[in-house]
């Protein structure tokens, strides 16, 4: 696969990721999208193998670091936060693979 292809993928998956992690929150969709699409196009003139590497090591980062440390939460009337279990849950399977699952 082509550097440009890579590169292409990796933006798609940073979207997809974005879309799934922001999900109904309709302010951190569009901040996400916004940052997303200025990084790539502040570095679309990037011409050195290195250098692009480097750049999609971090893309990759972040993709992760998304896809697996944010929790989102749902503030309810009774001031508390309602976050999706399911998202937890795999977040802590991935930590301690070994837990028993709870339902």
């Amino acid at each position: 696969m082509s550097q440009a292809a890579k590169v292409l993928q990796l933006f798609k998956t940073l979207h997809r990721t974005r879309q799934q992690v922001f999900k109904n929150d309709t302010r951190a969709l569009e901040a996400a999208r916004i940052k997303i699409n200025e990084e790539f196009k502040n570095n679309k003139s990037e011409t050195s193998p290195k250098k692009i590497e480097e750049l999609m090591k971090i893309g990759s980062d972040v993709e992760l670091l998304l896809r697996t440390s944010v929790i989102q939460g749902i503030h309810t009337e009774h001031n508390t936060l309602r976050t999706n279990l399911q998202a937890l849950w795999g977040l802590l399977e991935a930590w301690c693979p070994l837990l028993p699952e709870p339902w």
